[in-house]
C-alpha cells in the first residue's frame, strides 16, 4: 500500500493538495464536504464533476454505486496523470448521499497503490482487509 490516510477533518491545504469530495451532478455545493469545498477550496457552484480550484468533485447523488464508479475511475486516471498533486479523498458518498463505507471503499481499490492519493482510514481498512 502506497496511499496515505486522509485526516477526518481538513481545514487547510498545502499548495499541491486537492480536496476530493462527493457532489451532485448539478454542482450545487450546499452541504457537507461539498460546502466546505465551495467555501474553502475553490469548488465552483454549477460544476459537479472534476477539478475546480483546490478541489475535485465526484458525483455521488445520482443513483446507486454503479453510477458512481465511472466517476471514481475517471478521478483515478486523472490522479495518475497529475502526479504534481496530492489528492485527499474524503468519505465521499458516506454523508448526505447515504452510502456506507463498505459500499464506496471498493471503488477506490485501484487507488490503494498510488502515492499521490490519500484515502479515509475507513476505506483503507475495507480495501486491505
Amino acid at each position: 500500500m502506497k496511499c496515505g490516510i486522509t485526516l477526518a477533518y481538513i481545514e487547510e491545504l498545502k499548495a499541491n493538495e486537492i480536496f476530493v469530495f462527493g457532489s451532485n451532478l448539478q454542482g450545487i455545493h450546499g452541504g457537507g464536504a461539498a460546502r466546505i469545498a465551495r467555501e474553502c477550496f475553490g469548488a465552483i457552484m454549477g460544476q459537479g464533476v472534476g477539478l475546480q480550484g483546490q478541489s475535485y468533485a465526484i458525483p455521488t447523488m445520482q443513483g446507486g454505486v454503479k453510477t458512481i464508479k465511472p466517476y471514481v475511475d475517471e478521478f483515478i486516471k486523472f490522479a495518475q496523470i497529475h502526479t504534481e498533486f496530492h489528492f485527499l479523498v474524503t468519505r465521499i458518498g458516506c454523508g448526505i448521499a447515504g452510502f456506507r463505507d463498505e459500499d464506496i471503499a471498493p471503488l477506490f481499490e485501484n487507488a490503494i497503490n498510488l502515492s499521490n492519493i490519500s484515502l479515509p482510514k475507513e476505506f483503507v481498512d475495507i480495501i486491505t482487509f
